[in-house]
C-alpha cells in the first residue's frame, strides 16, 4: 500500500511538472509582453542535465527557429568530437625550384589549409623560421594557393548591407588576419610641441600593406567626440588605397576600428607580399594566385593553433569567418578540397550517427549562424548539448561558452543581471541578428543541479526581448519553483 502511495505521489508530481512545463515562467511571459513580442514567437527548453528527469520546461521546443551565432555550437562540438582537440591545421611553405645558398630559383608557393587563425603574429613567426632556414631571396614568383576551399564568388554586401563589418568577411583556404584591417587613432602628445600649423592624429594599421597607400594621418578638429568614424570621412578606392579626407576629434583619446578590406580577394597578397619584405626576404618576382605544382617540395609546415583553442575564440567571441573555415574543414574528409556543400552533408551524417535521427537535423548554410537559411529547434539544440556534456571532450566544449558576467559575448549581461545568483555559474552561446536572439548553454543552479537551457526568439521586436532570456536563465539557476510544485504535491497528499 505504501509502494503504491509512493509511486501515485511521483506520478502525481511528474504530472504537475510537466504541466508547469508547458507554460513560460511569469517572469520570462512579463519580458516579452514589455518588449511587445508574443510569446509564440519564442520557443524553450529547460531540463537537468539527466536522462531520468523530467524536463522542467518544454515550451515550442519542436519548432524550426532561426538561431544567429547559437549554432555555432553544433558546428564547433561537431568539429571537436569528429577532429579532436588536438587537430591543427598546416600551412605548407614549398619551393618551385631549387634552393642555392640561400636563393630560391624558382617559386615560394603558400599552400593553405583553411588555418581559422592565421594572424599577423603567427604569419610573422613563419616567415622568421623561413628566413633562419637560410631563405633570403626568392627569384621567382610568390604563389598563393587558396584551393582547398573551393568558394563561390560572394557579396560581402549582400548580408545586412555593411560590407566593412569585420563579421562579414567570407572563408577562404588562405585565410589572412581575418581578411580585416585594425587602425588606431593617436592624437599628438599635448606636452610635446608640435611646429605643424595643422595639428594631425597618427594613425597606425595592422597589417602592413604592399603596394597600397593608407594615410599615416588625419586633421584633428576641437568637437566633441559623437560620430567619429563619419568624420573621419573614409575613402576607399578601388586600387586598394584608403584615405581619411574628415578629421579626427581631439576629445576622442586613442581609438581603434577594424574593418574588412574593402577588395577582400587581393588582400592576402597585399599583406604577404609585405610581410615577407619586413621579414628581410627579398621577392623578385610578383604575386599571385594559383594551385601548387606537383614539382614543388616541401619546406616547412606551418602549424595552426589546436582545435581546443579555435573554438574558445568561435564561441566566446562569436567570431564568423572562423565558424565557417571550421565548418569547411569537416568537408575535407575524403576530399583534397572543400566547399559548403560537402561540409553540410558531413555534417548532417554526424548529426544522424552522434545526435540520433530522432532529433530534427538543424538546417545548415555555413555553420557560423550569419544566415537567414540556417535553423534549429530548441530540442535539438538541448540534446546537442547533452550529448556534449557526455562526451570525453565535454569540459572543452563547456569552457569554450561564454560565462554569463564573465567573459566573451555573455559578459555585458552581467550588467543586465546585476547580483543574480547566474553570475559565473551559466556557459551560455549567445546569438543575434536583425530580429534575432538566442542562448544554448548549460546553467548550475542554487541547489547545484546542472540544467540544460536553450531559449530563442524570432520576432521584429526581438532585441528588445533580451530580458525574456535575462529572466529565462534566472529561471534555471533559481529552481525553486520546481521544488514548491513538488512540496505542496507532498503536502496535500498528507493531510488527513
Amino acid at each position: 500500500m505504501q509502494l503504491l502511495k509512493l509511486s501515485w505521489l511521483a506520478l502525481l508530481t511528474s504530472w504537475c511538472a510537466l504541466a508547469h512545463a508547458q507554460n513560460l515562467p511569469i517572469s520570462v511571459q512579463k519580458a516579452l509582453r514589455n518588449a511587445n513580442v508574443p510569446t509564440q514567437a519564442m520557443s524553450a527548453y529547460v531540463a537537468e542535465l539527466s536522462d531520468t528527469e523530467v524536463p522542467r520546461l518544454l515550451f515550442r521546443e519542436n519548432e524550426m527557429m532561426q538561431p544567429a551565432s547559437v549554432m555555432k555550437i553544433v558546428t564547433t562540438f561537431a568539429a571537436l568530437e569528429h577532429l579532436g582537440p588536438d587537430y591543427t591545421w598546416k600551412t605548407q611553405f614549398l619551393a618551385d625550384g631549387k634552393i642555392d645558398s640561400g636563393v630560391l630559383n624558382g617559386n615560394l608557393v603558400i599552400k593553405g589549409s583553411g588555418d581559422p587563425k592565421w594572424v599577423v603574429e603567427r604569419i610573422e613567426k613563419d616567415f622568421s623560421i623561413l628566413k633562419q632556414a637560410g631563405l633570403h631571396q626568392i627569384k621567382g614568383d610568390l604563389v598563393l594557393d587558396r584551393s582547398s576551399f573551393q568558394m563561390p564568388a560572394s557579396d560581402p554586401n549582400q548580408f545586412d548591407g555593411d560590407p566593412l563589418k569585420p563579421y562579414n568577411a567570407t572563408p577562404d583556404g588562405l585565410l589572412v588576419n581575418f581578411k580585416s584591417i585594425t587602425f588606431t587613432f593617436s592624437p599628438p602628445d599635448p606636452n610635446i610641441h608640435n611646429s605643424d600649423p595643422i595639428p594631425k592624429a597618427n594613425i597606425t594599421s595592422i597589417p602592413p600593406l604592399a603596394d597600397v597607400q593608407v594615410d599615416n594621418t588625419v586633421p584633428l578638429s576641437s568637437g566633441a567626440c559623437s560620430d567619429w568614424k563619419t568624420q573621419l570621412a573614409p575613402l576607399f578606392l578601388s586600387n586598394g588605397d584608403i584615405h581619411f579626407g574628415g578629421s579626427y576629434a581631439a576629445a576622442c583619446g586613442e581609438r581603434t576600428w577594424s574593418i574588412a578590406y574593402p577588395n577582400p580577394d587581393a588582400f592576402a597578397a597585399h599583406v604577404l607580399k609585405a610581410m615577407l619584405q619586413n621579414s628581410q626576404i627579398e621577392l623578385l618576382g610578383n604575386v599571385r594566385f594559383d594551385t601548387t605544382p606537383k614539382t614543388a617540395q616541401i619546406l616547412y609546415q606551418g602549424p595552426s593553433l589546436p582545435l581546443s583553442s579555435i573554438i574558445q575564440d568561435v564561441n566566446k567571441y562569436s567570431n564568423n569567418v572562423m565558424a565557417q573555415q571550421v565548418f569547411l574543414t569537416l568537408g575535407l574528409e575524403n576530399n583534397p578540397n572543400t566547399n559548403f556543400i560537402n561540409a553540410r552533408q558531413n555534417l548532417n551524417r554526424w548529426w544522424r550517427e552522434k545526435i540520433g535521427s530522432q532529433f530534427v537535423t538543424p538546417v545548415l548554410e555555413n555553420g557560423s549562424g550569419l544566415s537567414r537559411i540556417e535553423k534549429i529547434t530548441a530540442s535539438s539544440a538541448a540534446q546537442l548539448l547533452k550529448v556534449a556534456s557526455l562526451h570525453p571532450q565535454g569540459n572543452i566544449f563547456l569552457q569554450s561558452l561564454p560565462i554569463v558576467g564573465i567573459d566573451g559575448t555573455a559578459k555585458i549581461m552581467g550588467t543586465r543581471l546585476g547580483n543574480s545568483p547566474a553570475i559565473g555559474k551559466v556557459f551560455v552561446k549567445t546569438g543575434t541578428l536583425k530580429d534575432v536572439i538566442a542562448i544554448a548553454g548549460y546553467a548550475i543552479a542554487s541547489s547545484g543541479k546542472r540544467y540544460i537551457v536553450v531559449g530563442m526568439i524570432n520576432h521584429d521586436n526581438a532585441s528588445m526581448a533580451r530580458p525574456a532570456l535575462d529572466a529565462l536563465i534566472e529561471y534555471a539557476v533559481k529552481d525553486e519553483e520546481l521544488q514548491l510544485v513538488a512540496f505542496k504535491t507532498k503536502k496535500k497528499r498528507s493531510s488527513p
